[in-house]
């Protein structure tokens, strides 16, 4: 009874110690942790030769490590720096009318960055529990887009996609362990849209609008400098 007594009063202690000790300005932050980016599940239309080909395509989600960055202005705002290992996802195509017999099949993959910057608020809740709002931009660069084998045996080729500028929105919460240490969890919307262009035989006809819109999710572990 007493060792349980002391244990309690040790948690207390430290929860204490966390509040005592939140954010002040000039305080640095570093997260790591998992991230999973979760596009938008709507089909994006495919276009060849500017005319409806009745075909469509969506991106499937992925995980990595998840890095960010914090400087706090004050114990309420601060400014938070978004950054990943490169995400990849799988895109899959749509043809339920047979125009190149590839319903379902894996079309292409896709890797990219999305760093983003934000502005964060924190509420006042005078225990280790941290939430707070956040709103941002963003910029998400795409690379190693590559069509898969079968694909290319149909005679595309050439699959490039435009950079995306977007907005972000986000709400989470860190959970003060100590002065030093807490745990973060954060759900945010980031606006991505995306440009597609590929060559079909050889000519530049084939075009898709791909709206990735993902929710991206987040925990993480952080440490305060």
């Amino acid at each position: 009874m007493k060792k349980s007594i002391l244990a309690l009063a040790l948690l207390a202690g430290l929860s204490n110690i966390a509040v005592a000790n939140g954010y002040q300005a000039g305080d640095m932050v570093v997260r790591g942790g998992v991230t999973n980016v979760t596009p938008d599940d709507g089909k994006s239309a495919i276009l060849l030769a500017g005319a409806d080909s009745t075909m469509s395509l969506s991106v499937d989600d992925n995980s990595q490590i998840g890095l960010n960055f914090v400087y706090f202005y004050d114990q309420n705002w601060a400014v938070e720096v978004l950054a990943a290992t490169p995400f990849t996802h799988d895109v899959t195509i749509y043809d339920p009318n047979a125009v190149l017999g590839v319903d379902g099949a894996q079309l292409a993959k896709v890797t990219h960055l999305p760093p983003t910057v934000s502005a964060l608020y924190y509420f006042d809740t005078n225990s280790a529990l941290k939430p707070y709002v956040g709103a941002g931009l963003n910029y998400t660069i795409f690379f190693d887009e590559e069509f898969e084998a079968a694909p290319k045996s149909l005679g595309l080729s050439d699959l490039e996609l435009d950079g995306s500028f977007g907005y972000s929105v986000q709400i989470g919460a860190d959970y003060l362990l100590n002065d030093k240490w807490h745990v973060n969890a954060s759900a945010r919307y980031i606006d991505i849209q995306s440009d597609a262009e590929f060559k079909v035989g050889g000519q530049n006809i084939g075009k898709a609008d791909i709206d990735v819109n993902p929710m991206v999710y987040s925990l993480l572990v952080g440490y305060k400098f």
